[in-house]
């Protein structure tokens, strides 16, 4: 599969998914990316730490400073504390807003 091919299928999945948190999961929003594809998040509760990228996203979906992210933990996790699973886009937020769990 090439680069674009790959590029579009992963888009794609991000645009049609709809978002429901699973119990274990949370929103957070990014705060910076110190590199080798990990980024600083913030917790609602004001809990900072790392989240690691996974190959599916990397060179594919840019994340920036303000972006929101659907994490899962990662229990034995010292310093990278959870994985990123969806990047979310403002249709995104609106519909978990107008769901209630915004």
């Amino acid at each position: 599969m090439s680069r674009a091919t790959k590029r579009k299928h992963v888009v794609r999945e991000l645009l049609e998914e709809r978002v429901r948190p699973a119990d274990r999961q949370t929103v957070v929003r990014v705060l910076g990316t110190p590199g080798n594809n990990l980024h600083e998040v913030e917790t609602p509760e004001g809990t900072r730490f790392l989240v690691s990228m996974p190959p599916r996203f990397r060179k594919h979906v840019w994340i920036k400073r303000g972006d929101f992210l659907l994490v899962d933990p990662i229990p034995e996790g010292v310093k990278v504390k959870a994985e990123m699973s969806l990047v979310l886009l403002p249709p995104h937020v609106r519909s978990l807003q107008r769901q209630g769990l915004w």
